[in-house]
């Protein structure tokens, strides 16, 4: 074991193009807060988070959308305690007309109990919503392969 004996994830920060549609989304889809914004010009950043926990960083650095076929981050997810949650959060996201990788609510692979929601973000990221228990008895919507792969 490494030097680090309490390692584990802090923030995640993601390049956006328009940090104030990314804003909006992320508010209304996770309930964020802003806890701390940049608003120059060429320097436009926002801080996410509940209460003084960091969770979530977005930069205005970038152009295009998100490109699934290069290295790097593959999906963000974010677990929650109930199925029910997932279902709350998925009735948001249809609302404000977010594009989903599979329809409802699914497990995480053949006779799995926990699951939840695959969907992108204004900028194609990939996200993940789900809670430990609760997604069966769905079927998995790729056979042989974690649902999470979006595959």
């Amino acid at each position: 074991m490494g030097k680090a004996k309490n390692l584990q994830t802090g923030h995640i920060g993601l390049n956006v193009t328009d940090l104030d549609r990314s804003l909006a989304f992320y508010r209304e889809v996770f309930d964020f807060a802003v806890l701390a914004e940049g608003k120059e010009d060429g320097r436009r950043w926002a801080f996410l988070g509940r209460g003084p926990r960091l969770l979530v960083t977005l930069w205005q650095q970038s152009e295009g959308t998100f490109a699934t076929a290069l290295p790097g981050l593959h999906h963000l997810s974010f677990q929650v305690d109930t199925i029910e949650e997932v279902r709350a959060t998925e009735e948001v996201l249809r609302a404000i007309g977010a594009e989903f990788t599979y329809q409802g609510v699914v497990p995480h692979g053949e006779s799995g109990t926990s699951g939840g929601i695959f969907f992108t973000d204004p900028d194609g990221i990939r996200l993940e919503i789900y809670a430990p228990t609760g997604a069966d008895p769905s079927d998995a919507p790729t056979a042989g392969a974690p649902t999470c792969g979006f595959f």
